[in-house]
């Protein structure tokens, strides 16, 4: 089994350490996660997770470096490790906006670098995790695809497609957490309690996401079947398309996409 050091255990670290070891593929004893404030790791310490608050001692020994701090805090960080990070260890990045060829500049040539972009739905083992390399072996991609594929579904992309990734993927979950507390908000508007509309949007939407990946159908072929002519369903979406529904989604997500890309820089 693979040892892993997870260096910054904010949301993403800390949900990809606990939907590892949720999938029964790692002990929390195989997992070691490093912070600033080592005492905010208390709980995870209780549950078997390795701590350190030591960035370089961390990453000895282990066979697999996971980076998941952010953009902004990424080059000092790399300056600590640099000293300490071997050939043989393989590095994942979940950093946003940050390129293969920006983190071996600083770690080395020789270092081997795949990025990943999950999403916090990685802690019920639910992510949509797109990964991506600039010249990492054909075997540390499937090392990489194997860890995430125990903790939800892995698309390898093209590594210039990385920052849409974040945008469709990574905030995507909040604008989809988004939609259905606005579909919660207009049922307490048409006469429920709120937590029966909050219970029944999210129901609702689980059903739509479960309809399409067990069908493989496109969204349009499912609207049409709840559509019927001069009906209160395209009615409703009409409505919502009137006052930009699709076009505010859309330019949301553009505008994630761009300012992803530039974090690491500012």
């Amino acid at each position: 089994m693979h040892k892993i050091t997870i260096i910054g255990s904010g949301n993403i670290g800390l949900s990809l350490a606990k939907g590892l070891v949720k999938s029964g593929q790692y002990a929390p004893g195989d997992i070691m996660l490093t912070r600033r404030t080592i005492q905010h790791l208390s709980k995870e310490v209780e549950q078997g997770f390795l701590a350190n608050a030591d960035n370089a001692n961390a990453v000895i020994g282990a066979d697999i470096i996971v980076l998941a701090i952010l953009p902004q805090q990424l080059k000092a960080v790399m300056e600590e490790l640099k000293s300490s990070i071997t050939e043989n260890q393989l590095v994942i990045s979940v950093v946003s906006g940050v390129t293969c060829a920006q983190i071996k500049e600083v770690l080395g040539q020789q270092t081997q670098v795949v990025r990943a972009m999950p999403n916090t739905a990685i802690a019920i083992g639910e992510s949509m995790t797109c990964i991506s390399t600039d010249n990492a072996s054909q075997h540390a991609i499937q090392q990489v695809e194997q860890l995430f594929e125990t903790v939800g579904a892995v698309v390898v992309i093209a590594e210039d497609l990385m920052t849409s990734a974040t945008a469709l993927c990574a905030c995507g979950i909040a604008f989809f957490l988004r939609s259905i507390r606005a579909a919660s908000q207009g049922g307490v508007e048409i006469g429920f309690h709120a937590h029966d509309a909050l219970k029944m949007a999210i129901q609702t939407a689980k059903g739509a996401a479960d309809l399409l990946l067990l069908t493989q159908n496109h969204p349009e072929s499912e609207i049409d079947k709840v559509t019927s002519p001069k009906g209160c369903t395209i009615a409703g979406l009409n409505e919502m398309e009137h006052n930009g529904f699709s076009s505010a989604f859309i330019k949301g997500i553009k505008l994630s996409a761009l300012k992803a890309g530039g974090l690491y820089n500012e």
